[in-house]
C-alpha cells in the first residue's frame, strides 16, 4: 500500500527522519515510538500525504484510501440522535462490504438499544468516544492513521478500540502513549530518536531495554510511558501487561456455560435424529443428519476450547 524509499524530512535544520525505508501492506500495523518532539506526528503526515518529504520517495497504491483519526468530539452533531449519528439513512450500516443491523452495530460499541434515540449531547465523554470509533470503522479505508486515539478513554472504550483495530483489514499506523494497546495491536514498532534516526523493534519491552542501556552511566531517566490504570505504588516499575479478561471477554465468559448447555442439547438432538430407524434406508437423509451432528459436535469442542482459554486468563488475574 505504501513504499517509502530514502525518506527524509527536516524542520529548521533539525532532521526528523533520514533515509527511512518502509513498506506497509494490508494487515500490517505499525506502532511509532519516541519521546515528545521526536517527529512521530510529522511522520504520520508524511505517510498520510499531507506533508511532502525533503528527500526520497513515497509511493502509494493507486486510489489508496487514507483515513486519519484524532479525538475531536466537536465534530459530532450534539443535537443529532445516536441512531442518526451511526446510520444517517436507515437502520443498517455497511461494515467490510456487508450489511449490519444498527442495533447489532450499536451493541458492538457497548450502546444499549434504548440509547439510540438519545441526542449525542446526552452521552457521556466515553460514550461519545465510542461513537467516534464506531463511525471511524465504517469509513472505507486502506490505510488508517491514528494520532493519540486513547486520550481520556475509559477501559471499556479502550477494549472496543483495540478489538476494532485488530479487525481492520488494511494497514494502520498508530501513535499512542498506551503501552498495552501499542504492544497488543502493533505487528512492528519503529522508534524515532529526534535526531533523524529510526530503529525497528519487535515489541515495547525491547525498545525500553534499549533505552535503558543508552541511559546507563548518566543521570537521564528512561522515558516513562503512560499506561492504563495500575495499582497504587506501582508507578516506579514498568507497566505489566494487563492480566485477566477484557470487558468483552468478561461478557463472553458470563454467557459461555449457557451456550455450552445449548450446544450439547443440540448434539443430543442431532444424534437422535441421525439414529432414527425411519431413515436407515435413506442415504441422503443419513448424510444430511450426520453432517449436522458433526457440525454440532465441532461447535461444542470450539466452545470448550474457548472456555479453557478464558479460564486461563481468569486464573492469571487471580495469580
Amino acid at each position: 500500500l505504501v513504499i517509502a524509499a530514502g525518506l527524509g524530512k527536516s524542520f529548521g535544520g533539525k532532521p526528523i527522519v533520514r533515509n527511512l525505508e518502509l513498506l506497509l501492506g494490508p494487515g500490517q500495523r505499525l506502532g511509532l515510538l519516541g519521546p515528545n518532539g521526536s517527529g512521530k506526528t510529522t511522520l504520520l503526515k508524511l505517510l498520510a500525504g499531507t506533508l511532502k518529504p525533503d528527500t526520497g520517495t513515497l509511493t502509494r497504491a493507486d486510489k489508496l484510501r487514507v483515513v486519519t483519526f484524532e479525538q475531536h468530539r466537536e465534530s459530532l452533531d450534539q443535537q443529532a440522535t445516536l441512531r442518526r449519528s451511526l446510520a444517517p439513512y436507515g437502520d443498517a450500516v455497511v461494515y467490510q462490504d456487508r450489511s449490519v443491523h444498527l442495533i447489532s452495530w450499536a451493541k458492538r460499541f457497548l450502546f444499549k438499544p434504548e440509547q439510540l434515540d438519545l441526542p449525542v449531547s446526552r452521552l457521556s465523554g466515553g460514550e461519545q468516544a465510542r461513537l467516534l470509533i464506531a463511525r471511524l470503522m465504517l469509513q472505507p479505508a486502506d490505510l488508517l492513521i491514528l494520532d493519540e486515539p486513547t486520550n481520556d478513554l475509559d477501559i471499556p472504550t479502550l477494549d472496543v478500540l483495540e478489538d476494532s483495530l485488530l479487525e481492520f483489514p488494511g494497514a494502520l499506523v498508530l501513535v499512542t502513549h498506551d503501552r498495552w494497546l501499542l504492544d497488543r495491536v502493533s505487528t512492528m514498532l519503529l522508534a524515532l530518536d529526534g535526531q533523524g534516526n529510526a530503529e525497528w523493534f519487535a515489541d515495547y519491552a525491547q525498545w525500553e531495554t534499549a533505552q535503558a542501556k543508552k541511559a546507563t552511566g548518566n543521570q537521564r531517566s528512561v522515558p516513562v510511558s503512560q499506561t492504563r490504570p495500575r495499582a497504587e505504588g506501582s508507578q516506579t516499575s514498568p507497566a505489566p501487561k494487563r492480566k485477566g479478561l477484557s470487558y468483552k471477554e468478561q461478557q463472553e465468559w458470563d454467557k459461555i456455560e449457557q451456550k455450552l448447555a445449548k450446544a450439547e442439547a443440540t448434539v443430543a438432538t442431532c444424534r437422535a435424529a441421525a439414529n432414527d430407524p425411519a431413515i436407515v434406508a435413506d442415504a441422503e437423509a443419513l448424510r444430511t443428519r450426520y453432517a449436522a451432528l458433526e457440525t454440532a459436535q465441532a461447535e461444542v469442542e470450539r466452545l470448550y476450547a474457548r472456555w479453557e482459554e478464558l479460564e486461563q486468563k481468569r486464573a492469571s488475574l487471580a495469580s
